[in-house]
């Protein structure tokens, strides 16, 4: 296949998703081209990768929003299709991004919203903003980009926006809480980080109306209690994920001893 008659490119960004990336390529081989850029991983996820296509690179971590630009830049289709290695893509997404294109969708639309299903502890939420979870996934390459964001990057695209209805992405986002837990020691250091842009100080009502309210709005706004027990969870989890970013961001902003070397304990996460 020439440059030329690639229309559409999937995009996977990695980082040591040697138990996904398999499957979450196997769900993309209907594309005309697959690009996985890969943040130095220290598994077999390069390896597998290069099972599905030669075209695999391999650069530092330079965030979210950093990667994928730099993955956009590498593709060679007009449209992009962006897919985390926790996902899949099934057959009747397919079916629908097929037809669009066969259809040649009107210039004015820069970009798809694509409903997402979340697999949480063994069950698919319905729930608590987890379903239909709107994310922007397809796009013209030469309209979007990604903001520089550290956590939760953002999609900027020039044009107008549709949604995809009757369709959706299966995201396994944390089969076990124990996974739950590792992300959220994770994101939440970004997160803080992120946070420190805009605030100076971390009060006790930062850490605790955040976290109060964020777990009342999952489980009663956002109708999380109907998930059952798995609802529950994952309210807990959303205010316990905000309590830490706080609570991180405070840590930040806190001189530390000379014994513990460097100047701010921001250096040293």
């Amino acid at each position: 296949m020439t440059d030329d008659s690639i229309v559409l490119t999937g995009l996977v960004i990695t980082r040591n998703e040697e138990r996904n990336i398999r499957d979450c390529l196997n769900s993309l081989k209907w594309v005309d081209e697959i690009i996985v850029v890969d943040a130095e991983s220290t598994d077999a996820t390069v390896e597998y990768a290069k099972e599905f296509t030669e075209k695999v690179f391999i650069r530092p971590w330079k965030g979210f929003g950093p990667q994928k630009n730099f993955a956009i830049e590498q593709a060679h289709g007009a449209w992009i299709l962006i897919v985390y290695a926790t996902e899949r893509v099934p057959d009747i997404l397919v079916k629908t991004i097929r037809e669009l294109l066969r259809d040649d969708p009107d210039a004015c639309i820069a970009g798809y919203r694509i409903p997402r299903r979340n697999y949480f502890y063994g069950r698919w939420m319905r729930h608590g903003g987890m379903f239909p979870d709107l994310q922007i996934r397809f796009f013209r390459k030469e309209r979007g980009h990604y903001d520089d964001t550290l956590a939760h990057e953002h999609l900027i695209l020039h044009g107008d926006i549709e949604d995809l209805r009757g369709v959706y992405l299966d995201h396994y986002s944390s089969p076990t809480i124990q996974h739950h837990v590792r992300k959220i020691v994770q994101y939440t250091s970004l997160g803080a980080r992120e946070k420190l842009k805009t605030i100076r100080t971390v009060t006790y009502r930062n850490l605790l109306g955040h976290h109060v309210g964020t777990m009342l709005k999952t489980l009663i706004l956002r109708q999380g209690w109907q998930d059952g027990v798995h609802g529950c969870i994952t309210a807990m989890f959303a205010g316990f994920y905000t309590f830490v970013k706080y609570a991180k961001a405070y840590e930040m902003l806190k001189p530390v001893s000379s014994e513990a070397g460097g100047n701010h304990v921001a250096d040293r996460l």
